[in-house]
């Protein structure tokens, strides 16, 4: 008689070995807060179009002369004044017409990328790195550190930003723009430090910050290695959505007379300058404001996105 037993030890073998052989499904890593928001921004149109025209405006502001071929500071007053805009010639300065000077208008909008991306992304910077430390120190110390750390932003932050900045270019016998980037940042970056001591204060309660301190970890280690990435965002944001502020900034500055000065070109200097022609010449003032316009509308519709994405209160 057959050993039943040994067949059915036998045939619940199979199953199990055919199980064996398939590879099990390695579990999904969980993704951090940079890459999440990654992969939802690659998602947005807002950002990819402000991202296109912001990367268009960097290109532009690098190699003016890959766009055109004219001097922006060459002029023709015998053929040239005034002369509206011609469609035929795109890239021979025609597209945007002339000035009063008998400058390419064309031209002049592409070379004046230059200064506004300059100013812009030094200002950011610097507003951040400086603004940046000042916060962090004063949130995660306290006490009496953070006292004098806000009373000190308190003075900067209420004396007005345009107002500030024409008293101190004033001291300038030259206006440059490492000069329009200095009064700026000598004033703007009350806010970030604002912004990083709050979130440096909500950070620092989190456990693992906690942790780190009972097991010993240093001053700086706990501060630039478990505070500030998780404190970070916050500053990303509004240094995104103020970087256009500084570019429109920059340009009333020079639209005002005090802010950069020839032979540098600037839109907010073309803008003064066409700003009596509006009735007999609106091109000449149209596009380098346009331009303008276009350029902070990107930087604002990049920062809403990146906002969105690292809020965790709007997913």
């Amino acid at each position: 008689m057959p050993d039943l037993t040994e067949k059915k030890t036998a045939g619940d073998n199979i199953p199990a070995q055919r199980t064996a052989d398939v590879p099990a499904a390695k579990p999904e890593k969980p993704r951090s807060l940079g890459s999440d928001a990654w992969h939802d921004l690659r998602r947005k149109p807002i950002f990819v179009i402000s991202a296109l025209l912001i990367l268009l405006l960097i290109v532009i502001a690098i190699a003016p002369g890959l766009f055109t071929s004219v001097d922006p500071r060459a002029g023709d007053l015998r053929t040239h004044f005034h002369t509206p805009p011609n469609y035929s010639h795109f890239f021979e300065g025609d597209w945007f017409g002339y000035d009063g000077q008998g400058r390419s208008i064309y031209a002049r909008v592409v070379y004046g990328a230059r200064a506004s991306v300059v100013v812009g992304i030094t200002v950011t910077v610097g507003t951040t790195v400086l603004g940046g430390i000042a916060g962090m120190v004063a949130g995660y110390f306290g006490g009496w550190v953070d006292t004098i750390i806000s009373r000190i932003t308190d003075i900067f932050f209420g004396i007005p930003l345009l107002l500030g900045s024409l008293v101190i270019l004033n001291a300038f016998a030259t206006r440059t723009i490492w000069s329009v980037v200095f009064a700026l940042v000598a004033l703007g970056w009350t806010q970030m430090t604002r912004v990083m001591r709050g979130s440096v204060i909500t950070v620092k309660q989190s456990d693992f910050v906690t942790a780190a301190k009972a097991l010993g970890a240093g001053t700086s280690r706990i501060m630039f290695k478990h505070i500030l990435p998780n404190a970070i965002a916050p500053v990303i944001v509004v240094a995104t959505i103020a970087l256009g502020g500084y570019i429109a900034l920059e340009a009333t500055l020079s639209f005002l007379g005090i802010g950069l000065q020839d032979p540098t070109i600037s839109w907010g200097i073309d803008i003064n300058s066409a700003q009596k022609l509006i009735r007999t010449a609106p091109f000449a003032l149209f596009f380098p404001a346009g331009m303008l316009s276009l350029t902070v509308l990107a930087f604002i519709m990049l920062g809403d996105a990146v906002r969105d994405a690292l809020d965790p209160k709007l997913r």
